[in-house]
């Protein structure tokens, strides 16, 4: 994609760390790396993956698909235009994506990511690694998932087969028909491990250690991300939630934040650096992002202690303009937003917690054990699943409590009776269920933005310069689609609806 950063190399360099013998299969990851982390829209150029050889160790590939997927999806969170539609931060120097005046979006990356992938899926059933063979459904429902929220209908049985069928011109599937093929992977995923005993190798698992309970978990933990998700147009999605929920020894789901889906920034180079880090972002960049005024007055309104860890205070409150309070955010998409308040001095940056290169806050996360409390809150609150022992409300508190422990503030939080503000205390609304998910999810995923456009909370200010008034609702496809397999792209377009930021995907219609 434009204006990120590559990503492949890192696993190569976590790899390394992890394992002091070099054989010839790191080098083929690495070469991987190298090859795919240049960031184009040449679809066609991916389907062709010349340099993939017959057989190289599961381990390595495994270890090459989840740091570079990790690291990739927390770089959208951070500072690509998820963060900024999720009204995460305000950027007041380079503004196109606070203006929403996105264009085309490549989606080199998930392909790549999928590439490397299926040769381990291929490898794994071809050599019995049935351990193997679970992650790389998981990721694969993972990566497609993402894809296809950000861009609806997508290659998806065409995919990746010009080796097998010299297909380099795939059509494009039906976002419904997707998302059911994944739920299904994810279910095998979780049953092969449940019933192998194959290990994977621990010391290539960066996200677990080759602990195949938590990759069971995390299994069902995104099935019941996606089920949500798509329940509005997909009659089953509350059956199959109940189905999980009611045999947790059969379909284990995340129980804390131990079981959070994330890896860790190691932090001696950019490639395994947290993205806002100094070996990994330049100076300027912390100069043109400031504090969203979204986030900030959420905070404030509740007297929230995580405020102080995502945000600085004011170098002075004197000469502010229109905001007097210690911390302030800037609206997004304003005239002149460097100057507002007063300009810098009046303004909040984001925490110095953030302008590390590792820290154990710090992590490329794909799901969290909060996010999984709010989607069960929210499912129980519909009265569509029950779950023994809980109540919507149990959730809800066990959410903001995950992400209050993350931060370290789980104590202020108490000692603020945090819980028991008008703002907070549970009262079965949707709104206030998803705002503190979204407050919970900061920075984390892409889920603010997702959940916004899917329930219309929170009630997003899009801001007076943008050329839409609307929050967008997906990536335009890649330049490269029109220009290289257009035939399958008008087809495409033909039933999906116009390609642009605001048509909707099947499951929000």
């Amino acid at each position: 994609m434009k204006n990120m950063k590559p990503f492949f190399s890192t696993s190569q360099r976590r790899v390394e760390r992890l394992k002091k013998k070099i054989s010839s299969g790191l080098f083929f990851v690495a070469f991987i790396g190298i090859c795919l982390s240049s960031c184009t829209d040449d679809f066609e150029k991916i389907n062709e993956n010349p340099n993939r050889p017959e057989s190289i160790n599961s381990d390595y590939l495994m270890s090459n698909v989840i740091v570079s997927t990790a690291y990739y999806y927390q770089t959208q969170a951070f500072s690509g235009r998820p963060a900024i539609a999720g009204r995460y931060m305000t950027l007041v120097r380079t503004t196109g994506y606070d203006l929403f005046n996105w264009g085309p979006v490549g989606w080199y990356d998930a392909y790549s990511f999928l590439m490397v992938n299926k040769t381990l899926a291929d490898q794994a059933e071809k050599l019995g690694e049935s351990q193997y063979l679970a992650v790389s459904k998981i990721m694969k429902a993972f990566n497609y998932a993402y894809a296809s929220d950000l861009y609806g209908d997508l290659p998806y049985t065409d995919a990746l087969q010009s080796k097998e069928s010299n297909l380099t011109h795939p059509k494009y599937d039906l976002q419904k028909d997707i998302y059911p093929d994944l739920l299904r992977e994810l279910r095998e995923a979780n049953d092969l491990l449940a019933s192998t005993d194959k290990v994977i190798l621990a010391s290539a698992d960066m996200m677990y250690g080759g602990k195949a309970l938590l990759w069971r978990k995390l299994a069902n933990s995104l099935r019941l991300r996606m089920l949500l998700r798509i329940s509005k147009n997909y009659p089953a999605a509350f059956t199959e939630m109940q189905e999980i929920v009611k045999d947790k020894s059969k379909y284990p789901v995340f129980e804390s934040n131990a079981d959070n889906a994330e890896i860790k920034y190691l932090g001696d180079i950019a490639a395994n650096s947290w993205p806002g880090g100094t070996l990994a972002m330049i100076d300027y960049d912390f100069v043109k992002t400031k504090a969203s005024k979204e986030v900030v007055d959420h905070l404030l309104a509740r007297n929230d202690p995580r405020v102080s860890v995502w945000y600085t205070p004011v170098k002075t409150m004197a000469g502010a303009t229109v905001d007097k309070n210690e911390y302030v955010g800037v609206p997004n998409a304003i005239d002149e937003p460097a100057s507002y308040n007063g300009g810098e001095d009046h303004i909040s940056q984001l925490g110095s917690i953030f302008r590390k290169n590792s820290d154990n806050m710090l992590k490329a996360s794909l799901i969290t054990y909060s996010e999984v409390c709010f989607i069960l809150a929210e499912a129980l609150q519909s009265g569509k699943i029950t779950v023994a022992g809980e109540t919507a409300e149990s959730y809800y508190n066990k959410g903001i409590e995950a992400s209050m422990d993350y931060y370290g503030v789980k104590a202020e939080a108490a000692k603020r009776d945090y819980y028991n503000q008008t703002l907070v205390k549970y009262d079965g609304t949707l709104e206030q269920l998803i705002t503190q998910k979204w407050l919970s999810m900061f920075f984390k995923t892409s889920e603010g933005w997702f959940d916004h456009r899917r329930t219309g909370f929170p009630k997003f200010r899009t801001g007076p310069l943008v050329v839409n008034k609307l929050i967008p609702n997906r990536y335009r496809y890649p330049d490269s689609e029109s220009a290289t397999n257009n035939e399958n792209y008008k087809k495409a377009v033909s039933v999906f609806g116009a390609d642009d930021e605001y048509t909707l995907m099947w499951y929000l219609k």
